[in-house]
């Protein structure tokens, strides 16, 4: 089972990032990070976030894409502990529209960490 740590809920994903992600997606809503916080803030909350994964059972990935220094300290508690941990990779296709930015993004693939 993948896990999905991150600010996009599965139901919003491709088909193509669906079928990578296996038969069975849960979510988990990725915390916000108080950018004030300092590292032992960091450690509190990526603990936090470490026993909550480990009391689902049955994931065995977790799709970890986020702020980085939380995103770091979480990725290697799981990763100590056995847990794949992988990020999403896309193509950026930018067009400017009425001197307006506007990014589209598609799924490529997972990453392990």
């Amino acid at each position: 089972m993948l896990l999905n740590l991150s600010n996009h809920p599965s139901n919003s994903w491709s088909s193509e990032q669906l079928a990578a992600a296996g038969d069975k997606v849960i979510d988990m809503p990725f915390p916000l990070v108080d950018p004030e916080g300092d590292e032992a803030y960091i450690t509190k909350l990526s603990t936090e976030y470490y026993n909550k994964i480990l009391d689902i059972n049955g994931v065995t990935t977790v799709h970890l894409m986020g702020e980085m220094n939380f995103t770091f300290a979480l990725v290697s508690k799981l990763k100590a502990k056995g847990i794949k941990c992988v990020a999403s990779t896309t193509k950026r296709d930018t067009v400017e529209e009425n001197g307006v930015k506007i990014s589209k993004f598609q799924f490529v693939r997972f990453r392990e960490y």
